[in-house]
């Protein structure tokens, strides 16, 4: 195990790398939900040497998985039920007498932004018959149970819109399949036993803070240990931030940002964003794009009257009075309270696009706040990766995310061995 995990820090890619398009068997009755994907740890090691994947040889770990996408009642920021999908991602291939005898240990993996149907976790998985990406690190080679709920709008829910950055629905659609998740465990017989660990980058990261917060908060579930990743965690902080700027190199995120809170608040999406953009939302945010697509049928220059967003709401949101979007933002915030569990903000110094400055606030915060957090500290990707403090290595937004994924399981990984065992 622990050449595993030394190996796992070093991987630097997503791990799209060719598991998928094989026929899988699709003769397993399992309870509550199907099985999507049943790959060996072989055909996986295989796959991630064909691709000159760095640090995996013939002589490393690889536990095979079985992806089980399980359908489950969520409730959206309207207080409305809605029907709902996540994967479950379980090793295969470890020791009977361990699995039986201690048991695994649960990730809830909050994925990153996207914008198209087909990019959710479910889809990924029918699709290709493999796991998108993290779970390869956190199940793969770490050997956890890998939690990745669609989230409201994506999935089995793909017409509902999605609440971007809206800490209810996004807590509760996690919540919701943890419980679920065990609940599918016990009538298939997984032996799980009891670890639960949060982590997600980017909306990931929010949306594993704001999980936390609903579950010490609201639950009776217990919390291993945190580690969100590079989530814009400040809400108004950052919207503060991008609208005060003159041009948004990726403005398709606060735009969706815009888009979803005028669902949530009831807000006319023309009095946001100006026309002719405000119209072609419904269009653009529809599931059927990804990025790239979107961000090139909208405009970088931030306001103005040939900007993207009203210039009076921009104004009325900087201005030393609140406006309904501050206060929004604000009750979206997800920094300021006071976690009882352990939490390692994960983020990279060289973050183009979540500022490093949103993890330092957010700890500041934590820590300064009245009864203050036992055990909440960052830690710098670049830093991990190096062991060194003066490290002049940067990760931008994209490149670091499978880094701190390794980072993340290694750090789940120490801990398990101090708990469980192994």
């Amino acid at each position: 195990m622990r050449r595993m995990f030394r190996l796992a820090l070093v991987v630097p890619v997503w791990f799209i790398v060719g598991c998928g398009g094989l026929d899988q068997p699709a003769n397993e009755i399992v309870d509550g939900g199907e099985v999507v994907v049943d790959l060996s740890g072989d055909v996986i090691k295989g796959s991630l040497i064909a691709a000159g994947t760095p640090g995996v040889d013939e002589t490393t770990t690889v536990y095979g998985y079985k992806a089980y996408k399980i359908p489950y009642t969520t409730t959206d920021e309207e207080g409305n039920s809605v029907e709902v999908s996540g994967l479950m991602v379980v090793p295969t291939g470890l020791p009977e007498e361990l699995v039986a005898g201690l048991g695994l240990s649960m990730v809830s993996d909050s994925h990153e932004t996207i914008f198209a149907n087909a990019d959710a976790p479910t889809q990924i998985a029918g699709a290709t018959s493999s796991a998108d990406g993290s779970p390869i690190i956190l199940t793969s080679l770490g050997g956890f149970v890998t939690l990745q709920a669609d989230y409201i709008g994506f999935g089995d829910s793909a017409d509902h819109y999605h609440p971007f950055i809206l800490k209810k629905s996004l807590a509760n659609a996690t919540v919701d399949f943890i419980n679920a998740a065990k609940v599918f465990a016990t009538n298939n017989d997984i032996n799980l036993n009891g670890q639960l660990f949060l982590t997600g980058y980017s909306e990931g990261g929010y949306a594993a803070m704001a999980t936390l917060q609903k579950i010490e908060t609201e639950t009776e579930l217990q919390v291993t240990l945190s580690a969100p990743m590079a989530g814009p965690y400040a809400v108004e902080a950052l919207a503060r931030g991008v609208l005060s700027a003159p041009v948004m190199p990726i403005p398709s995120f606060m735009t969706n940002v815009g888009y979803a809170y005028s669902f949530a608040y009831d807000i006319d999406i023309a009095s946001i964003v100006n026309e002719p953009y405000a119209s072609s939302l419904d269009d653009l945010f529809d599931g059927s794009k990804a990025r790239p697509e979107i961000d090139a049928a909208l405009t970088t220059q931030t306001t103005g009257v040939d900007g993207l967003f009203n210039p009076d709401f921009v104004a009325d949101f900087l201005a030393p009075e609140d406006n309904w979007f501050n206060l929004a933002a604000r009750e979206n915030d997800v920094h300021t309270w006071v976690p009882q569990s352990s939490v390692r903000l994960l983020h990279c110094l060289g973050d183009d696009v979540i500022p490093y400055a949103l993890s330092e606030l957010t700890e500041g915060t934590m820590l300064a706040m009245s009864g203050g957090a036992a055990d909440v500290s960052i830690v710098p990707i670049e830093v991990a990766v190096t062991q060194d403090p003066t490290t002049a290595l940067r990760y931008g937004h994209v490149e670091c995310g499978p880094v701190a994924y390794s980072v993340a399981t290694q750090i789940f990984a120490q801990t398990r061995a101090a708990t469980i065992g192994y």
